[in-house]
């Protein structure tokens, strides 16, 4: 997924991460902090519900970005959301940026918190960051839902695009706030994007560090469909339908999946139309349960 998303910045492709606290302030959803290996782990922790649903947000964002889910769903499950680390209020005390090391954190937040019966749910990058984590921790997930990623999975990148995905690399080294812009506006927002969740986006990314930010992409050698065959569990997907995805892959390597489409958004779904994008999640969710 991050191979393909460098693609899409230079130009190669179409785009298709101890124990239970008490809680603190109104409906306990004050951000609270674990430690994973000396690393701070920012969250938010609704507190009560026998089904726990945790959001992991994508590149340069935060944990804030599901305000409208926490809001909607906290009157029946247990709602958690996290900064991963690097990002947010987390901390940024390590070198290991890869989706590994990011599913550990997650497995961190799982374990520290005692949870069970759990759904993963990952927009954009960590999509393979929460594949990652519930292949390490079957027993404790439910289920994982993808929010507008794995439009491709399985595809691979040819000479050029390997070519191209370095090329963007050295390109946000030089000018991370010029080339990212550009790859917002051009790939990530849609004409009914609002002005203000642009504005958002663009000014976490002019404050996100430039060197966790690009090393976060350089994480190259992620296998998603060896992952998503070890977990042999059904991949839940809501995705925008501006970017088709590609489902041949998925078929080809009988991979189980469903998607749901979010219609004429970008890619920021479940702040572009919260209300559609929340209905579709209740939907998937008493699939799963």
């Amino acid at each position: 997924m991050k191979l393909l998303i460098i693609a899409v910045l230079a130009g190669a492709v179409t785009l298709q991460f101890s124990c239970k606290p008490k809680n603190t302030g109104q409906n306990g959803n004050q951000p609270k902090k674990i430690t994973d290996k000396g690393v701070n782990i920012a969250y938010t922790d609704s507190g009560k519900g026998d089904t726990t649903l945790l959001f992991v947000h994508g590149w340069i964002i935060n944990k804030g970005y599901w305000s409208e889910q926490v809001k909607h769903f906290s009157t029946k499950y247990r709602v958690i959301t996290m900064d991963l680390p690097g990002f947010g209020e987390s901390g940024k005390n390590r070198n290991d940026w890869t989706t590994q090391a990011y599913g550990r954190d997650v497995d961190s937040v799982m374990v520290q918190l005692g949870l069970k019966n759990v759904i993963l749910i990952g927009h954009s990058m960590a999509g393979d960051i929460v594949l990652q984590a519930a292949a390490n921790m079957p027993a404790n997930v439910l289920g994982i839902i993808g929010i507008d990623n794995f439009k491709n999975v399985g595809a691979k990148m040819t000479a050029a695009d390997t070519a191209n995905y370095f090329k963007a690399i050295n390109e946000m080294k030089h000018n991370f706030k010029k080339v990212t812009s550009e790859f917002f506006n051009r790939d990530l927002f849609y004409k009914t994007t609002a002005d203000s969740i642009k504005k958002r986006i663009l000014g976490d990314a002019a404050k996100v560090d430039t060197a966790i930010a690009i090393a976060s992409m350089e994480d190259s050698g992620f296998d998603e469909v060896k992952l998503l065959n070890k977990l042999n569990k059904k991949l839940y997907l809501i995705n925008s339908d501006v970017i088709p995805t590609d489902t041949a892959y998925m078929a080809a390597n009988k991979i189980p999946f469903q998607i749901k489409y979010i219609h004429a958004t970008g890619h920021y779904p479940m702040n572009e139309k919260p209300g559609d994008f929340n209905k579709a999640l209740e939907q998937v969710i008493a699939e799963l349960k």
